[in-house]
């Protein structure tokens, strides 16, 4: 079976209670258990937290929680993996049979299913451990500068000074808003970041990290810009 698992701890600092937080009228943490519904390839839905009003919200718009995630997986310094390595412990002790599991970000209103299905047929067709989705830089990386107190600035890679633009090859970053991978490799702790993934690319229109609540306000301008209501 396919399972997607969202992790969303109750203890973010930032952007207190993030996770259940109102986007654009409804819990943010509905767009991601939407997206899994909308995509028709799960057999599961689930959310891994150590918070009981999360698991509320979560319940009411059709994902499940089977298990609490223990408080020594719920800080802020605990890696995506763990997290959903734990989970896939917790269903397979519980009976289930896992061929995929997909981490989908709490925080990720922009998710798209047919993103999600585009980077479960990537999984499948090119036979990779994990997949997940890209997006371009909007400035050439190797024309970055990094910048001293005093204001000075040195160039991460001078040799690229005189380069056109167009004659430097693209860079992508990852939009962070969900993860396939075989179980094995959530449960090994392979790299996500490694030639075990293969990824899709998304327009940068459909990518916002939400970190703080400047983050916040702009993802929902873009939100309103990108999906009128």
């Amino acid at each position: 079976m396919n399972i997607a698992i969202i992790p969303a701890r109750g203890g973010s600092k930032r952007i207190p209670r993030k996770n259940i937080k109102s986007f654009c009228g409804k819990p943010i943490i509905a767009y991601s258990i939407q997206a899994a519904q909308d995509s028709g390839l799960f057999d599961r839905i689930i959310v891994t937290t150590d918070d009981e009003e999360i698991a509320d919200v979560a319940r009411s718009y059709g994902a499940e929680i089977p298990f609490i995630r223990p408080k020594e997986l719920s800080d802020d310094h605990t890696a995506t993996i763990p997290v959903i390595a734990h989970a896939i412990r917790a269903l397979q002790e519980q009976g289930d049979s896992i061929d995929a599991a997909c981490c989908i970000y709490a925080t990720a209103p922009f998710v798209r299913s047919e993103d999600i299905q585009n980077a479960y047929k990537a999984l499948i067709t090119h036979h990779k451990e994990y997949a997940f989705p890209v997006t371009t830089f909007p400035f050439p990386i190797f024309r970055g500068v990094k910048r001293d107190e005093d204001g000075n600035i040195e160039m991460f890679w001078p040799e690229h000074f005189a380069t056109r633009s167009q004659d430097l090859p693209e860079a992508y970053h990852d939009v962070g808003q969900f993860y396939w991978g075989k179980p094995e490799a959530w449960l090994n702790g392979t790299p996500i970041f490694s030639k075990a993934a293969t990824t899709v690319v998304l327009p940068r229109h459909l990518v916002q990290d939400i970190d703080t609540p400047e983050d916040w306000l702009q993802a929902e301008l873009m939100f309103k810009a990108v999906f009128p209501s």
